[in-house]
């Protein structure tokens, strides 16, 4: 590449969380110099997305951190539908997938405990200049680099060159809009409610699975079993007043309705919170030198953890396709710009509609009795229960992890 220090500098990846630690190791790891910008003084630490699936653990073991993530996590080998009354009505093995993916289970952890050891591993290529409490402020292209600008947490305003960036800085991505890209979501007609007990659930309902969804007339929630505690899920319409919703009456009303044989006075609720559910997908994913990846991409339904698995997804592909183009590997941009086009069309063609088809008529009673018998007939035909896990796992969509030579390079330089 020619041109001014831009084209030569450091790639900027802007949000230190899961996807953009991801993608600034990837692009250090194939020897690509990044500097990590995050407003934050620190990694966050709150309760967000908790599921990782296989075809994320394959790519997370690459990177060499999903031993010690599974070591803080839970290990879940079956997705079971049940019903109020504790009846089964279908139950899925992951072992199926043995073969498809070297980690044939997900694995229940919160993403604050991956993002210390993504951390970690960046600070030990040697390739990284990390800032925290580093705010962009600016973004302009230059057409062989982009100038960000960005305030400190004192108020100093530095400029700094990179012949790319990558945003990776969520939801309200300010580079989404310093690009002048649309950002307005669509709200779902539902939002969630997440009741969290540290009560262990399945030692009080018998069978309980840690990846159990309650699918009856009468209620419809997930459970998921975490290290530590369990989540139960609940789907609230919209326009249903949130404050009533979160009233202790009504949250242990709730809970009681939905684990009548857990004694529902046994279930000590730790916390009860609620949050939005919105789709959103930006119609390219790229801004001259801009690049954009997780959720400054796209959102979706939070079920099956889909968009949060996705992101990192987009991390490693695009990540991948930069370092091609920054060392020469690739001739131009066109492979980055398929990169980017495929990861796009993961969102909406799979990520999307696996997602809201999770959701789809819950609330209708009508509906449920053939849902369900669909669900016995998958959970009855081995090749069905295998295409259901590998297509709920994204196996049929990630990118797949390096073999051989590619991959045996990245770890000799890792270990540099």
């Amino acid at each position: 590449m020619s041109g001014d220090s831009a084209s030569r500098g450091p790639v900027a990846v802007v949000g230190a969380g899961p996807v953009g630690l991801t993608a600034a190791l990837v692009l250090a790891r194939a020897g690509v110099p990044v500097t990590l910008l995050e407003s934050r003084e620190t990694l966050a630490t709150e309760s967000r997305a908790s599921t990782f699936h296989p075809s994320t653990l394959d790519l997370l073991d690459e990177l060499g951190v999903a031993a010690a993530l599974r070591r803080q996590g839970r290990t879940v080998d079956r997705v079971q539908w049940r019903d109020l009354d504790g009846l089964v009505h279908a139950e899925l093995d992951y072992s199926v997938l043995s073969g498809h993916t070297g980690h044939p289970y997900r694995l229940h952890v919160e993403q604050a405990r991956l993002t210390p050891l993504l951390l970690a591993e960046l600070h030990a290529t040697g390739l990284a200049d990390i800032r925290f409490g580093a705010t962009v402020t600016g973004a302009e292209d230059t057409g062989d680099g982009v100038r960000l600008r960005t305030r400190d947490a004192a108020g100093r305003t530095t400029v700094t060159r990179h012949p790319y960036v990558l945003a990776a800085d969520g939801s309200r991505s300010r580079l989404r809009e310093l690009a002048g890209l649309p950002g307005t979501a669509e709200e779902y007609p539902d939002y969630a409610l997440r009741v969290v007990t540290g009560t262990p659930l399945d030692e009080l309902v018998p069978g309980l699975a840690a990846l159990a969804y309650v699918r009856d007339a009468r209620a419809s929630f997930s459970a998921l079993g975490m290290p530590d505690h369990w989540r139960l899920i609940f789907r609230i319409p919209r326009g249903t007043d949130r404050d009533a919703v979160l009233a202790p009456d009504a949250v242990r009303a709730r809970v009681e309705q939905a684990l009548p044989g857990a004694a529902g006075r046994a279930v000590r609720v730790a916390d009860a919170h609620t949050y939005r559910l919105a789709r959103f997908l930006l119609p390219r994913y790229r801004a001259g030198r801009v690049l954009f990846a997780g959720d400054a991409a796209h959102l979706t339904s939070t079920a099956g953890g889909l968009n949060m698995n996705c992101g990192l997804h987009d991390a490693v592909e695009t990540g991948r396709a930069l370092a091609a183009v920054l060392r020469g590997d690739a001739p131009d941009d066109t492979a980055l710009d398929a990169a980017l086009e495929r990861r796009r069309s993961v969102v909406e063609t799979a990520v999307i509609p696996r997602s809201e088809a999770r959701t789809a008529g819950l609330d209708s009673a009508a509906e449920l009795p053939a849902r369900l018998a669909s669900l016995r007939r998958t959970a009855e035909d081995p090749h069905a229960a295998a295409d259901y896990l590998f297509k709920a796992s994204l196996l049929d969509v990630a990118p797949r992890p390096l073999k051989g030579e590619a991959h045996a390079d990245l770890v000799s330089q890792a270990h540099r």
